[in-house]
Protein backbone atom coordinates (compact mmCIF):
# COMPACT_ATOMS: atom_id res chain seq x y z
CA UNK A 1 0.00 0.00 0.00
CA UNK A 2 1.22 3.70 -1.41
CA UNK A 3 2.02 5.72 1.61
CA UNK A 4 -0.14 9.20 1.12
CA UNK A 5 2.08 11.97 0.04
CA UNK A 6 2.84 15.08 2.28
CA UNK A 7 2.01 18.06 0.70
CA UNK A 8 3.63 20.53 3.52
CA UNK A 9 4.60 19.38 7.13
CA UNK A 10 3.59 21.32 10.22
CA UNK A 11 6.11 23.99 9.77
CA UNK A 12 5.82 23.95 6.26
CA UNK A 13 2.57 25.67 6.57
CA UNK A 14 3.22 27.88 9.45
CA UNK A 15 5.81 29.24 7.70
CA UNK A 16 3.60 29.53 3.98
CA UNK A 17 0.79 31.69 6.83
CA UNK A 18 3.26 34.08 8.18
CA UNK A 19 4.49 34.61 4.23
CA UNK A 20 0.80 35.32 3.42
CA UNK A 21 0.26 37.05 6.74
CA UNK A 22 3.56 39.86 5.54
CA UNK A 23 2.74 39.58 2.47
CA UNK A 24 -1.31 41.22 3.05
CA UNK A 25 0.66 43.36 5.87
CA UNK A 26 2.65 45.45 3.44
CA UNK A 27 -0.17 45.51 0.52
CA UNK A 28 -2.28 47.07 2.88
CA UNK A 29 0.16 49.28 4.67
CA UNK A 30 -0.31 47.94 7.83
CA UNK A 31 -4.00 46.72 9.63
CA UNK A 32 -5.64 50.49 9.29
CA UNK A 33 -9.23 49.24 7.91
CA UNK A 34 -8.14 45.57 7.57
CA UNK A 35 -10.37 42.79 7.79
CA UNK A 36 -10.27 39.00 6.79
CA UNK A 37 -12.95 36.99 5.41
CA UNK A 38 -12.93 33.41 5.56
CA UNK A 39 -15.02 30.82 3.32
CA UNK A 40 -16.53 28.29 5.08
CA UNK A 41 -14.82 25.62 5.19
CA UNK A 42 -11.32 25.34 5.61
CA UNK A 43 -10.96 29.23 4.58
CA UNK A 44 -12.07 30.23 7.78
CA UNK A 45 -9.51 28.29 9.23
CA UNK A 46 -6.79 29.71 6.82
CA UNK A 47 -8.58 33.60 7.95
CA UNK A 48 -7.83 32.78 11.62
CA UNK A 49 -4.58 31.36 11.40
CA UNK A 50 -3.50 34.52 9.26
CA UNK A 51 -4.81 36.86 11.81
CA UNK A 52 -3.16 35.07 14.63
CA UNK A 53 -0.10 35.71 12.94
CA UNK A 54 -1.01 39.45 11.58
CA UNK A 55 -1.71 39.97 15.78
CA UNK A 56 1.88 38.67 16.54
CA UNK A 57 3.42 41.07 14.21
CA UNK A 58 1.22 44.27 15.14
CA UNK A 59 0.20 43.92 17.95
CA UNK A 60 -3.33 44.84 16.82
CA UNK A 61 -6.41 42.08 16.55
CA UNK A 62 -7.43 41.96 12.88
CA UNK A 63 -11.59 41.01 12.41
CA UNK A 64 -12.46 37.61 11.03
CA UNK A 65 -15.59 37.24 9.72
CA UNK A 66 -17.19 33.93 7.95
CA UNK A 67 -18.82 33.85 4.24
CA UNK A 68 -20.81 30.82 3.70
CA UNK A 69 -21.16 30.17 -0.23
CA UNK A 70 -22.37 26.90 -0.60
CA UNK A 71 -25.87 28.30 -2.54
CA UNK A 72 -23.51 30.03 -5.34
CA UNK A 73 -21.35 26.95 -6.15
CA UNK A 74 -21.52 25.57 -9.75
CA UNK A 75 -21.29 22.17 -8.08
CA UNK A 76 -24.25 22.58 -5.62
CA UNK A 77 -26.01 19.02 -7.24
CA UNK A 78 -23.09 17.11 -7.17
CA UNK A 79 -22.52 17.88 -3.25
CA UNK A 80 -25.80 16.85 -1.77
CA UNK A 81 -29.17 16.88 -2.67
CA UNK A 82 -29.88 18.44 0.76
CA UNK A 83 -26.42 20.73 1.33
CA UNK A 84 -25.81 21.98 5.01
CA UNK A 85 -25.81 25.48 4.92
CA UNK A 86 -23.35 26.73 7.49
CA UNK A 87 -24.14 30.56 7.55
CA UNK A 88 -22.34 33.94 7.16
CA UNK A 89 -21.46 36.02 10.32
CA UNK A 90 -19.68 39.10 9.89
CA UNK A 91 -20.65 40.88 12.92
CA UNK A 92 -18.56 44.23 11.90
CA UNK A 93 -19.20 46.71 9.08
CA UNK A 94 -17.56 46.07 5.95
CA UNK A 95 -18.29 49.51 4.14
CA UNK A 96 -15.00 51.64 3.30
CA UNK A 97 -12.93 48.31 4.66
CA UNK A 98 -9.93 46.66 3.10
CA UNK A 99 -10.88 42.73 2.87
Amino acid sequence: MREKAEIMDESGIKRAVSRIAHEILERNKGTENLVLIGIQRRGVILAKRIAECIKEVEARAVPVGILDITLYRDDLSMLSEHPIIKGTYIDFPVAGKKI
